[in-house]
């Protein structure tokens, strides 16, 4: 059974550490255990609330890697994080064979880009193991998700696709209050679609779930900005600021440090 999600009457802030080699961002920087942990740990003394631990690159055109070598790559640094940390860690995979080990090996959270809909056994073994389940929304796959995607109005398509995998979840054992909602920034999207996104966020929190955002050093931050991946820092924390005043419960980033400076004063705006 996952431990409850940290209650600080603030949004949270979710810590990316990719322990692959080929990210978009930060690809092969903590792609050994040590270094993996290292990072880990820094991204808790900057004030992490979860860390979000991914083994398998879901950058557009990445290529799958096997459960195998995905259970190799984050099994062994979630026990070492949960050695030196009580922290809240989340699993990013769409595999339940990865999600079942992470979880035995300390994992609160299950990640999951596809929504609950790339694994048939995904929301079964959610619900048996009482984690925690980010539902977020994906047009295609990695793969192919960005070969000319198409919305009529993303936000209603993206509100019904919750609505129906929310009751998926719910039916499969998975507790209401442990699913959290992410639109999928970057994930089939076209830089207009981002952008609605989050302008219109707050339309998501009608199913009464949490929202989480995760537009740290994506490449509508590029094209709006012209920025390259590794410049994209100011754009990443403008889009920060522009999800937690339509609402954002959770945003998923890098950067943590300045992300937290970024929340104090989004904080000190909105309740002033």
């Amino acid at each position: 059974m996952a431990r409850e999600l940290p209650s600080n009457n603030r949004p949270l802030i979710m810590g990316i550490l990719n322990v692959t080699p080929d990210s978009f961002f930060d690809g092969g920087r903590y792609d050994s255990e040590n270094r993996a942990v290292e990072q880990a740990l820094a991204l808790i003394s900057d004030g992490a609330d979860i860390i979000d631990v991914g083994g398998e690159s879901t950058r557009p055109n990445a290529d799958s890697v096997s459960v195998e070598e995905e259970l190799a790559r984050v099994v062994p640094v979630i026990g070492k994080i949960r050695e030196h940390s009580d922290v809240f860690i989340s699993v990013d995979t769409y595999k339940s064979e990865v999600a079942r080990e992470a979880c035995r090996a300390g994992a609160d959270m299950i990640n999951d880009i596809s929504g609950l809909t790339f694994d048939a056994d995904m929301a079964l073994l959610a619900g048996r193991l009482g984690a925690y389940v980010v539902i977020m929304h994906i047009k295609g796959t990695p793969k192919d998700m960005q070969k000319d995607p198409h919305y009529d109005d993303v936000v209603f398509e993206i509100n019904d696709f919750f609505a129906r995998q929310i009751e998926t979840a719910t039916k499969s054992g998975v507790r209401e209050e442990h699913i959290i909602l992410d639109p999928g920034i970057g994930f089939g999207k076209r830089v207009e679609d981002n952008l609605r996104i989050l302008k219109r966020l707050g339309e998501f929190k009608k199913l009464g779930r949490p929202v989480l955002v995760g537009a740290s050093m994506k490449s509508f931050i590029g094209a709006v900005t012209g920025a390259p991946v590794d410049m994209r820092a100011y754009g990443t924390l403008a889009a920060v600021a522009v999800s937690l005043m339509n609402g954002a419960d959770i945003v998923r980033v890098h950067d943590v440090k300045k992300t937290r400076e970024v929340l104090q004063i989004v904080e000190a705006v909105m309740t002033s």
